[in-house]
């Protein structure tokens, strides 16, 4: 699949975490059926769309099962062993991964459904407009993931604790975060009622 907007930033790459046990939901979340695909394949595909590569997966409680998931597209598996530890742990396992190839690197999860392929190239268009260490998602009177993460930034990624999710992290590069308005990132499928109110939509 061709990307719809190469990305601007050369060697831009993708994570996607995807090594939760979805434990509010009762069941894994990254499996679940929207518009005739898994959670999982809709953000790998979308990352791909956005014209970022490689795309490393980061799996997790599964492994076998997230990996035929995305069986066919072009991407990489990763299994993290050290999942529970919390999200750092599965940022750290998705960088190793990639090796030192990337010059920068976007973190996604693989249960915000509605975020689409225009709007993950607009975080490294405006990246590359504002010149930030990284560009992060505004949603809902906050800011999170899916963020980019740039050259300047990735040490800081590098070394982030294996309890810690990305969000403190952006918060330390205070006024020089960028942020784009991505009102969609707000809606993630967590629970019974997230995910019959995506399939309500």
């Amino acid at each position: 699949m061709p990307p719809l907007t190469p990305p601007l930033i050369p060697s831009a790459a993708a994570l996607v975490l995807a090594a939760g046990n979805s434990s509010r939901l009762g069941q894994p979340k990254q499996l679940l059926v929207y518009q005739g695909e898994t959670l999982l394949h809709r953000a790998v595909r979308t990352a791909l769309a956005a014209g970022y590569a490689p795309v490393v997966v980061v799996t997790g409680a599964l492994d076998a099962e997230l990996r035929h998931a995305v069986a066919g597209l072009p991407c990489q598996a990763v299994h993290n062993p050290d999942w529970a530890a919390g999200m750092g742990a599965s940022i750290r396992a998705g960088l190793a991964a990639l090796g030192p190839a990337a010059t920068a690197v976007l973190v996604m999860s693989s249960d915000q459904p509605l975020i689409t392929a225009g709007q993950l190239a607009e975080l490294a268009r405006h990246q590359q407009a504002t010149g930030a260490p990284a560009v992060a998602a505004a949603y809902a009177d906050a800011f999170g993931i899916p963020a980019l993460f740039t050259a300047s930034a990735l040490a800081d990624l590098h070394n982030i604790r294996p309890e810690q999710g990305a969000k403190p992290l952006l918060a330390r590069y205070g006024p020089a975060l960028a942020l784009v308005p991505l009102p969609d990132a707000a809606f993630d499928v967590d629970t019974p009622a997230a995910y019959q109110a995506l399939l309500d939509r």
